[in-house]
């Protein structure tokens, strides 16, 4: 037979030719098309990443007072925020503070309507790195003049007529009064008192002598921490955050205790006319 024939019959042809282009054709065909999409997928990740870039050089262009000034606003707007709630609780405070004053007796004497009153209460808050006793932040702190007297005063407590045991309170400069017992100085377990409730404070003062000179005495105050129920000098309620100076044979009460202290010295049983002071 012809070799025409022959490769008609369906026989295959070794011509290295033939063999070539039956197997390149459908493999080097997919191999293309795979390399053209990772190619264009890196061709547009390059763009994208060239993109960002740009954008970031623009971004970069841009005034930096525009941020700047948007960063300000952002800063003045939290400080008003903060300055609001501040505010808010200054007025709380102050709305409580009236609440436990006592009611006027005159309708002249009441202030003028949409006018506040200062708060002089004492929080805690300034001294409850430097003030603390015991694990207790202590809301009162000593003035400056505070002394230690060389007049033993002493408190007599009172009950419904029975005497309790003497006081004495002169070896200290201040004492601390109210229901907390792990920092009271004098412990007033009455559920009417507060756990800080008053200061018995000594201050050394100015005074003027007969012969017009002035001098320097120790002399006895106290002084109210804002109780919720007051404290009584004299059967009198005294204003809380205010010092009040005491006086021998004065009777302090607090709360709705029934408890009456009277305050006398060590020379209180002579006379009353020749106890004085002695100049620090």
């Amino acid at each position: 037979r012809s070799p025409r024939r022959r490769s008609r019959s369906g026989r295959r042809s070794r011509s290295p030719r033939g063999r070539r282009s039956r197997s390149r054709s459908p493999y080097h065909g997919a191999v293309r098309v795979k390399q053209e999409r990772e190619d264009h997928g890196r061709r547009g990740a390059e763009e994208r990443k060239a993109e960002q870039r740009r954008e970031r050089h623009r971004e970069r262009r841009r005034s930096p007072g525009a941020r700047g000034q948007e960063r300000e606003a952002q800063s003045l707007r939290e400080q008003q925020a903060e300055r609001e709630l501040q505010d808010e609780r200054r007025r709380e405070q102050r709305q409580g503070a009236e609440g436990l004053r006592p009611p006027e007796g005159r309708a002249g004497d009441k202030a003028a309507p949409g006018k506040e009153k200062p708060s002089f209460e004492l929080s805690g808050a300034l001294l409850e790195d430097t003030n603390t006793f015991r694990g207790v932040v202590i809301k009162y702190s000593e003035p400056p003049e505070a002394r230690i007297p060389k007049t033993r005063w002493r408190l007599y407590p009172f009950k419904n007529d029975e005497f309790l045991p003497v006081m004495y309170i002169h070896r200290q400069s201040a004492y601390l009064l109210g229901r907390h017992r792990r920092i009271a100085d004098i412990p007033i377990d009455h559920p009417s008192c507060s756990k800080q409730h008053a200061v018995f404070q000594y201050r050394l003062v100015e005074y003027t002598r007969a012969d017009g000179t002035v001098g320097r005495r120790v002399r006895p105050y106290i002084i109210d921490l804002g109780s919720g129920n007051g404290t009584f000098l004299n059967n009198q309620r005294i204003e809380p955050q205010r010092y009040y100076e005491l006086k021998e044979k004065d009777v302090l009460k607090f709360g709705f205790s029934s408890r009456e202290y009277v305050l006398l010295h060590e020379s209180s049983d002579k006379s009353e006319a020749n106890a004085k002071d002695d100049d620090e």
